[in-house]
């Protein structure tokens, strides 16, 4: 999570959507850098409303605007399973090595999906209420052209990304079947990844 105190801005991170890009090339900018640890620094916007809210809105009588980037469900479901593919996870219950895709995405259908497939929600990170969208500004992380051109206009300044935290590259396919399942399951990832198109 980004702050950026002059600008009224916070850039929440979403795991899986380029935000430890984010952080190297505007970390140096941010008035505050939330990093680690990892459930800080990718705290959802019901936690932030919660407990950062108050103390920005105490710290300078000013409530910032929360801006995120969200990932088509299934491209961002493929990157965490080619993260949890990586050799240092063989033998952990996270690891996706002897794992399909398809099996993955099935687990991740599931209410309590085994810990290899629980990886979360985008739409959980974004929700506040009773299902509102917590951030004023949301883009998806296929139109990273407007996600640059957003954070350059709004911090007056160039950015020049480095590629960070890429997971193994690989070939996924989902099989048509279980895509339909997600699509049903899972319908809210789709939602909020819709809402995020202008």
């Amino acid at each position: 999570m980004l702050v950026f105190w002059q600008e009224n801005l916070v850039l929440m991170a979403v795991p899986k959507t380029g935000s430890t890009a984010l952080e190297g090339a505007l970390a140096p900018r941010a008035s505050l850098v939330l990093r680690d640890p990892p459930h800080l620094k990718h705290a959802p916007c019901y936690r932030y409303k919660r407990f950062l809210k108050p103390f920005f809105v105490q710290a300078g009588d000013q409530t910032p605007e929360l801006m995120a980037v969200v990932r088509n469900p299934i491209d961002w479901l493929g990157s965490w399973y080619r993260y949890r593919t990586r050799e240092d996870l063989i033998g952990h219950e996270n690891s996706t090595r002897d794992v399909s895709f398809d099996e993955f995405v099935r687990e991740y259908c599931k209410g309590g999906p085994a810990p290899f497939a629980n990886v979360g929600s985008q739409a959980k990170f974004l929700r506040i209420n009773d299902g509102e969208i917590g951030v004023q500004h949301l883009f998806q992380y296929e139109q990273w052209d407007r996600v640059i051109g957003y954070l350059e206009g709004r911090l007056d300044m160039k950015i020049t990304l480095k590629q960070n935290n890429v997971s193994p590259k690989m070939d996924l396919q989902l099989s048509a079947i279980v895509e339909a399942k997600l699509r049903d399951k899972r319908a809210a990832e789709f939602t909020v990844w819709d809402l995020a198109k202008r």
